[in-house]
């Protein structure tokens, strides 16, 4: 699919700001939303609620929160009318707010969401992406605004850091994402709209949005935890993946403490290359990360690790370059995606032609790994990598394209 800048320009004017406003979230309420069991029972107790009661109201609220999918103490409806008075009060359960929301004509979709301040001197926005493919949707959720990481290659890294999400808010991300899609009991799927047959329209989750999750681990942890849960939103740990350009510390960690599936942003197989695209390098050579990668827990052919490699003309797409990456991987159970890269304003860097890139990919899949090449998704709506919202900056938005979109594809398995 190809759309002009024109083109694209006035479909992404199409759904402009509010579509929701929560005052709740203004008043500085805590929120019961990301809160483990037993968070959320030791806010309960400092609100009066006894030791008897605690564990069956802990029990109800999560019941109403991710099975149910509620976002107002009213609908909890097997709780006293006293007790919904004291929630309401004193807690929050509201979706944030959603500044702008798009769709494509493939059928992803994108939303712009606005959080609160908290220490950030403003509210800060991020921004969702839903990719609906045959069987599956697979949603990419922001774990930081901003980032610190400066990979060259990608437009996310010119955005500085301005603070970490919350467990809350990384979230809400996914609630938000499956209201919108009636992807809870009782809601409907929006007319028309492209989602996968089946009981779930949110079937994948990435963490591969705005920021380097493992550098955000407790709140990551926390809420990849809740949607994990069986008895709440029950992802399967093996639709959800996490994707890293290389914290090797907290890599093992990721396997042990949450259990998730494992993405690598490789994009080179030369420490010098990979020093200059993937800053990090420096700090965590490929050794070190390609042996945390082998290490990693519960890593088989059942259960792969995904390396991001995105093709750069003349700087990573030799043949030579591919003879070095199945050297690299050996012995690690790997699925390699190739993605074309997306270029933006300033880049030096160019995407490789495509008789290279199908070129790379034939060596690499007669080598015996899965290699997939993505192509661009949600081009329409720009559900792109690190894409800025002011109209001022809506040319170089439009030119940014759907690079994430591309990324986002294919993670995860299909148990």
């Amino acid at each position: 699919m190809s759309m002009s800048v024109s083109e694209a320009m006035v479909l992404a004017d199409t759904v402009k700001k509010p579509l929701v406003a929560q005052p709740d979230l203004i008043s500085g309420k805590p929120t019961l939303i990301g809160l483990t069991r037993e968070e959320m029972a030791a806010a309960l107790r400092e609100k009066g609620v006894t030791d008897k009661q605690v564990r069956m109201r802990v029990s109800q609220l999560w019941h109403w929160l991710y099975i149910r999918g509620v976002s107002d103490f009213d609908a909890m409806t097997n709780v006293a009318k006293d007790m919904r008075e004291m929630l309401k009060t004193h807690f929050t359960i509201a979706r944030p707010e959603v500044v702008e929301e798009q769709v494509s004509n493939d059928g992803t979709r994108k939303w712009l969401l606005r959080f609160p301040p908290r220490g950030a001197g403003r509210p800060v926005e991020v921004e969702t992406v839903y990719i609906p493919e045959d069987g599956r949707g697979t949603l990419c959720i922001s774990s930081q605004v901003g980032c610190s990481l400066t990979c060259s290659f990608c437009h996310t890294g010119t955005q500085r850091l301005v603070r970490n999400l919350t467990a809350e808010e990384i979230l809400s991300q996914l609630l938000l994402a499956r209201d919108r899609l009636g992807d809870f009991p009782g809601t409907d799927t929006p007319p028309g709209a492209f989602v996968p047959t089946g009981d779930r329209k949110v079937t994948n989750v990435v963490m591969m949005g705005m920021g380097e999750p493992l550098y955000n681990f407790e709140s990551v942890k926390n809420a990849l935890l809740i949607a994990t849960d069986g008895d709440g939103l029950s992802l399967s740990k093996r639709r959800v993946t996490l994707s890293t350009s290389g914290v090797v510390p907290e890599i093992f960690r990721t396997g042990d403490e949450i259990g998730v599936m494992l993405a690598i942003s490789l994009h080179a197989v030369r420490d010098e290359l990979r020093d200059m695209l993937v800053p990090i390098n420096k700090k965590y050579p490929l050794k070190e990360l390609i042996e945390a990668c082998r290490n990693y827990p519960g890593v088989s052919n059942a259960r792969r690790i995904t390396f991001e490699y995105v093709m750069l003309k003349d700087v990573n797409d030799s043949l030579e370059d591919a003879k070095e990456l199945i050297k690299l991987l050996k012995g690690v159970p790997a699925k390699i995606n190739l993605i074309p890269f997306n270029p933006w304003p300033g880049t030096n860097y160019q995407c490789s032609d495509w008789a290279t890139i199908e070129k790379f990919a034939d060596f690499i899949n007669q080598a015996g790994y899965a290699s997939p090449i993505r192509t661009p998704r949600g081009r329409d709506i720009l559900a792109a990598c690190g894409q800025l919202k002011s109209d001022s900056e809506r040319m170089r938005k439009t030119e940014r394209l759907a690079f994430e979109a591309m990324m986002i594809a294919g993670h995860g398995e299909d148990d």
